[in-house]
C-alpha cells in the first residue's frame, strides 16, 4: 500500500477503509483476521491528522484520540 496516494484519495485513507471492510466481511466480523489491514488504515489516519492537524476529519478516519489511542496500544502489543 502507498500512503502517500492513500492520502491524496476522496476522502483521505477510503482505500484502507475499504480494505478493513473487505476483510472482516470475508473472515465473518472476525476483526482479529485483519490486524494487518487495520494497522495500515491506522498507520494512514495517523499519517492524515499528522499533515492536516488534530481537528481534521476523514469519513475514512477514527477521531483523531481514538487513533492516537490504538497507534499507543498497538506500538505496546496491546
Amino acid at each position: 500500500m502507498r500512503l502517500k496516494e492513500d492520502l491524496q484519495t476522496d476522502p483521505p485513507c477510503h482505500p484502507r477503509a475499504c480494505a478493513v471492510q473487505n476483510c472482516i466481511q470475508k473472515n465473518n466480523f472476525n476483526e482479529e483476521k485483519c490486524k494487518r489491514e487495520v494497522d495500515a488504515l491506522y498507520e494512514c489516519c495517523n499519517a492524515f491528522y499528522q499533515q492536516n492537524g488534530e481537528t481534521a476529519s476523514s469519513a475514512s478516519c477514527p477521531k483523531y484520540s481514538l487513533v492516537k489511542l490504538k497507534m499507543k496500544q498497538r506500538a505496546q502489543g496491546v
